[in-house]
C-alpha cells in the first residue's frame, strides 16, 4: 500500500461513516475497520506502516500547540490521539494542518468544538488501533497480540518511533505565546482574560 492508496482508504471509510449519536469518530473508526477487514494480513500491515509514517510526521510542537488548544489541555496519550483524529479529518486536513498548525481555526469540527465548549474535537483514540481491531476480526484469535507480533516482523528491527526534532518547543500556557503562534485557534479557544 502506497500513500495515495492509503488515503483512499480513509477517504473511503469517512464516505462510509455513518454519523453515530454523540459520537461520531467512532462511526468512522467502524467504517474504517470494516473497510481494512475486507483486505489481507499483508496489506493491513502496510497500512498501519503508512498510519505510523504520517502520525510520527506531525509530532511537532506547533500541532501540539494547536491539540492544546483545541482540546482545552492535551497529554502525551491526547496527543497520539490527536494525531489520529487529524489523520481521520483525511488527506487535504493533514497536509494543510502540517504545513500551517493554525489553519484548523477553519476546520468545520473544530468551529462547532469552540461554540461548544467541547474539548474533543479532532481527537480520536480508537483510530490509533484500527488496524489491530481489523487483523483480529480476520484473524480470529487473541486480541491485538498476533497483529502486534506480525507488524514488528513486518517493520523489522526499529528504532524510536518519535522523530529527533520536533521544532521550537514553547509554552502553551503562555497566552501571549500562543496568540502569537496560533493567532486564529487562540482567538476561538482562548477567552480574553488569559
Amino acid at each position: 500500500m502506497n500513500l495515495d492508496e492509503f488515503w483512499a482508504v480513509i477517504e473511503g471509510a469517512r464516505t462510509d461513516a455513518a454519523p453515530a449519536p454523540g459520537d461520531p469518530g467512532q462511526a468512522f473508526t467502524s467504517a474504517l475497520v470494516e473497510r481494512l477487514a475486507a483486505m489481507s494480513k499483508q496489506t493491513i500491515l502496510e497500512y498501519q506502516q503508512c498510519f505510523d509514517q504520517l502520525h510520527g510526521a506531525i509530532h511537532r510542537w506547533d500541532l501540539w500547540a494547536a491539540g492544546y488548544l483545541i482540546g482545552g489541555g492535551c497529554s502525551d496519550d491526547a496527543f497520539m490521539d490527536f494525531r489520529a483524529g487529524l489523520i481521520a479529518q483525511g488527506r487535504d486536513w493533514y497536509e494543510r494542518a502540517a504545513t500551517t498548525p493554525d489553519v484548523l481555526a477553519e476546520n468545520p469540527d473544530v468551529i462547532a468544538a469552540a461554540a461548544e465548549g467541547d474539548d474533543e474535537a479532532l481527537f480520536n483514540e480508537t483510530v490509533n488501533y484500527a488496524a489491530s481491531y481489523a487483523y483480529e476480526r480476520i484473524n480470529g484469535e487473541e486480541p491485538d497480540a498476533s497483529f502486534y507480533d506480525d507488524y514488528a516482523r513486518f517493520c523489522g528491527p526499529r528504532t524510536d518511533r518519535e522523530p529527533a526534532d520536533m521544532g521550537e518547543d514553547f509554552d502553551f500556557d503562555d497566552a501571549s505565546e500562543m496568540h502569537a503562534r496560533l493567532p486564529r485557534l487562540a482567538r476561538l479557544f482562548l477567552t480574553h482574560d488569559n
